[in-house]
C-alpha cells in the first residue's frame, strides 16, 4: 500500500476519484503478498500491483463498476499451477483482491 500513497494523494489534490484494490487472501503460489494494492483514478491512471500485470486489466474493468455504485467489491482470479506454466504465466494460484473507493 506503501507505494501508492504519494500517487493516490496527489490525484486526490487534483480532484480524482480513486478505487484501492487490495489482495486479501493468497493462495498456492501469488506474483504478489496479501496487502500489495493497485490505485486507479477515475480517469484511467493507474499505479501499484495486485498480481504483476497478470488481471490488473480485469480489475481495472471491476474498478468502473465501484466508480459508478459506489459499492465495495471483491473478486477472485485463479489459475492451477500446472496450466500456468503451459500458457507461460511466471505462476499460478489464486488471488481475492478487494475494491473500495477512497473518499
Amino acid at each position: 500500500m506503501i507505494e501508492i500513497v504519494s500517487e493516490v494523494e496527489r490525484w486526490r489534490q487534483d480532484g480524482e476519484k480513486i478505487v484501492v484494490a487490495t489482495v486479501v487472501a493468497t493462495r498456492r503460489s501469488a506474483p504478489r503478498p496479501i496487502g500489495a494494492s493497485l490505485a486507479i483514478s477515475e480517469s484511467g491512471k493507474m499505479c501499484g500491483s495486485v498480481s504483476g500485470g497478470c488481471v490488473e486489466s480485469d480489475v481495472f474493468e471491476n474498478a468502473r463498476a465501484v466508480f459508478e455504485t459506489g459499492e465495495p467489491k471483491m473478486v477472485s482470479y485463479g489459475i492451477d499451477d500446472d496450466l500456468a506454466w503451459s500458457v507461460g504465466l511466471p505462476c499460478g494460484g489464486e488471488i481475492d483482491v478487494f475494491l473500495e473507493r477512497v473518499e
